[in-house]
């Protein structure tokens, strides 16, 4: 089921996040894993960090398996998917709740800092790679690309 969250799901898709981080295949070493989420997020700071964003959220069978984040300007700041579902469709199905949001709030693009684990799931919805950046984190570096999509 897809849906837009509420300020109720904070815990869920803060569980979502670190899942989808720490767990299953992923071109980022552990250690790189860990330094990118060492721990499950304060849940004071994500609540707070969430009512800021409009987040398309997918459930099976009641529960979060992944959610996708934008915001007024069209920056998708968050998409996690559980490993369990990547490749079932539920990235395409939330990344169709946020294009139909920025075609209703007339945003004409979309952008993002992509990982390189969802980096190919971005291009295969249209996304064009501007430039392959790398960030610091905790003693680590992480690669990722900096994407965009035109909305007609």
């Amino acid at each position: 089921m897809l849906r837009w969250a509420t300020p109720r799901d904070a815990e869920g898709l803060r569980q979502v996040f670190y899942a989808s981080v720490r767990e299953g295949p992923s071109p980022y070493t552990q250690a790189q894993r860990a330094a990118w989420v060492p721990q499950l997020p304060d849940a004071e700071a994500w609540a707070k960090r969430l009512a800021g964003l409009n987040t398309a959220v997918c459930d099976v069978n009641g529960q979060s398996v992944g959610f996708m984040t934008v915001e007024p300007g069209g920056y998708i700041d968050l998409a996690f998917i559980l490993a369990e579902y990547r490749g079932t469709g539920v990235f395409r199905a939330l990344f169709g709740m946020i294009e139909q949001w920025a075609v209703d709030h007339h945003e004409p693009l979309l952008w993002t800092h992509a990982s390189l684990l969802a980096e190919p799931a971005f291009q295969a919805l249209g996304f064009l790679v501007i430039h392959h950046e790398t960030v610091a984190r905790s003693g680590q570096t992480l690669d990722r690309a900096k994407m965009e999509k035109v909305i007609a």
